[in-house]
């Protein structure tokens, strides 16, 4: 059940990246507002994973987890029924909310079942969940966009999430226990301070084109002011939202900066891919979808091997190995052109996934593995913030840094513009942003070598 929910919220995040290009033609949006789409519902979940995980600590995860299926079903069909840029905006938000309480909860659960012995495996098999649910995604997204419009793909998930909604009902909460320890004070003042941090991050990122504007640079003072602050205010509180004694620790901090990173590159990829098969390889939609589909094949096949590797070698080697490979991927991606076939567009895919498989389930369990039962849920959320982050930012940052240069080398043209004389702008602004991004993934690499 808990495979489930990683399940649909995966595939939605794959559908949504496919069928991006058609909304944008739809509501005639530029590329920047086409993907707040995108970041607005992974901004969402980053913000409020943490709250989830600690609700779950002191309510019952499985409460919170079956609660978020609900949600989750509910946006969807509100997406259906968006008939404008802004009422999908606000249905994406109900959406994600729901996705958030699943995926803050549905590790804490794992833990609670499999022993530890079987974390690296389990967590492998969590990894499994995603990539069916990043491999379903997009094909299916392609299929319905052939023959339909956009807002049919959001009922896809509905059959799937009900039917999981049921069973859980009658077998998940009897199942799962619920914490009755004594209930401590909420941390008001410091889920107000990371709520503010979460979004000016995004907002900086969104406004990368005018970086070193007055404005931004007071906004990235107020930041880090605030970054201060949320420190001195998690010491000092009872119950921190987010304890931040356990940074201290280098095995922690590690894992979570690296799933920031990682998620971020992947998620440059899988925004940036779609256009360059639309517009540079003129392939139908269908089409796109089968291949974006090579980035979770690769992790359904090795997620389960990494796992079990994990539990027997630990997490140093493997987790270094994934981002390395990573940041060939992104490398070699830079470099593809107008005579590029889809098989190589879908083999450097597929060696993206690879890198990810490696890094994901060991990266996960070596800091799960190591907290006590009473950090356990928010630690969940710490990391499922950290790797939705990593996706809001990688998003942001690839759409904004892809738009700025191709509007800086074509001379100031839009993308939404896109016309056969803008190919080779277009291939320049490509090659400049996956040359960056696989800078970001080599950097993820040296910090993972420092892992304990």
């Amino acid at each position: 059940m808990v495979m489930s929910g990683v399940f649909l919220s995966t595939m939605d995040s794959g559908m949504i990246n496919v069928a991006l290009p058609t909304i944008m033609r739809s509501f005639d949006l530029s590329l920047e507002h086409a993907e707040f789409i995108v970041s607005l519902y992974l901004l969402t979940i980053t913000v409020t994973l943490v709250f989830w995980g600690k609700l779950g600590d002191r309510l019952g995860r499985a409460k919170v987890y079956l609660g978020g299926m609900a949600v989750f079903s509910l946006g969807a069909v509100a997406c259906y029924g968006s008939s404008t840029f802004h009422t999908l905006l606000l249905s994406r938000f109900v959406q994600a909310l729901g996705a958030s309480m699943m995926m803050a909860s549905g590790p804490a659960i794992i833990k609670m079942v499999f022993p530890a012995a079987y974390l690296g495996r389990s967590l492998g098999m969590v990894g499994v969940a995603t990539a069916c649910g990043l491999l379903t995604g997009p094909f299916v997204s392609g299929l319905i966009l052939a023959s339909f419009s956009w807002q049919a793909i959001f009922l896809v998930t509905l059959p799937v999430s009900g039917a999981v909604l049921l069973a859980g009902w009658i077998y998940l909460l009897d199942r799962i226990p619920t914490n009755n320890s004594a209930v401590v004070a909420f941390d008001w003042q410091g889920s107000s301070c990371w709520v503010i941090m979460a979004v000016l991050c995004v907002w900086i990122f969104h406004r990368v084109d005018i970086l070193l504007a007055p404005s931004n640079i007071a906004l990235f003072i107020f930041l880090v002011v605030l970054i201060f602050l949320f420190i001195r205010l998690e010491r000092k509180s009872q119950n921190p939202i987010v304890p931040v004694s356990l940074f201290r620790n280098r095995y922690y901090w590690v894992a979570v900066f690296t799933a920031v990173i990682s998620f971020a590159a992947l998620f440059s990829v899988l925004v940036l891919v779609p256009f360059f098969l639309e517009y540079i390889l003129d392939l139908p939609i269908e089409e796109v979808g089968k291949v974006m589909m090579a980035v979770p094949a690769t992790l359904i096949v090795l997620s389960p091997a990494s796992g079990r590797l994990y539990d027997k070698i630990g997490a140093r080697f493997l987790t270094t190995t994934g981002m390395g490979i990573s940041t060939f991927a992104l490398a070699s991606l830079a470099y593809l052109s107008p005579e590029s076939s889809t098989v190589e567009v879908m083999g450097k895919l597929a060696l993206l996934g690879a890198g990810q498989s490696i890094f994901l389930s060991p990266n996960s369990a070596s800091i799960l593995s190591r907290v006590d039962e009473e950090h356990s849920g928010v630690t969940a959320g710490i990391l499922a913030t950290a790797r939705n982050f990593g996706m809001v930012t990688g998003a942001t940052l690839a759409a904004a840094l892809f738009a700025w240069w191709f509007g800086y080398f074509s001379g100031g043209s839009l993308i939404s513009e896109y016309t056969m004389a803008d190919e080779g702008f277009f291939i320049l602004a490509w090659r400049t942003t996956l040359l960056m991004t696989a800078s970001l993934a080599l950097l993820g690499g040296i910090i993972s070598v420092q892992r304990q």
